[in-house]
């Protein structure tokens, strides 16, 4: 599958970008990050225009948030439920509760680029949460402008090792994002074992 998508970004260019963010901010499992990469690489080389790729990146992730938001806020605690009584999704929507609970706004900003897969969770939580939509949308563009300056970013200043890099960065993310939700989670463990 990444291979296809790939192939699409030198083709159709920023609308492909804004839809493949806008799709992993709903939680399909598409190769955003890799896309992001590339169309980095791409702007490098003077193939795409960087500012319309990370504009559109950019916008295709806010919108993905904002949807994702808007479902937890119209359908609420009902679709936290549904989502945690599926088994692929389980974990990551009591882990996203979690975090907002505990971060707010801060959580949804972090949740956009260092805990990136909790990210499309952390809208729905956050919409059933009753957070404010300024206060979610000021964290989530905040995030969403790191996320996509890394990644376009990236892409351009190391296009010609982009493999090596894609590496690097999931890698770096993954033991990142992990070593939060351990702390968080330690924590929640620690709180209920005084109570």
């Amino acid at each position: 599958m990444i291979e296809a998508v790939l192939e699409l970004v030198p083709v159709y260019g920023a609308p492909v970008v804004g839809l493949i963010t806008f799709l992993s901010c709903l939680a399909l499992p598409v190769p955003a990050s890799i896309v992001m990469l590339a169309a980095g690489a791409l702007s490098a080389a003077g193939d795409l225009p960087v500012g319309l790729i990370s504009a559109s990146a950019l916008a295709g992730a806010i919108s993905g948030d904002q949807l994702g938001f808007l479902a937890g806020r119209l359908a609420g605690r009902e679709l936290v439920r549904r989502l945690g009584r599926r088994p692929a999704s389980r974990h990551a929507i009591r882990d996203a509760n979690a975090f907002m609970t505990r971060y707010g706004g801060h959580g949804v900003f972090l949740s956009r680029w260092l805990l990136s897969p909790l990210g499309p969770y952390v809208n729905v939580a956050a919409g059933a949460m009753d957070i404010g939509w300024t206060r979610f949308t000021f964290w989530g563009v905040l995030g969403e402008c790191v996320w996509v300056a890394v990644y376009v970013g990236s892409g351009a200043l190391f296009a010609d090792h982009i493999s090596a890099v894609a590496d690097i960065l999931g890698n770096a993310t993954g033991a990142l994002a992990a070593a939060a939700v351990a702390g968080v989670l330690g924590l929640h463990l620690l709180r209920g074992r005084a109570q």
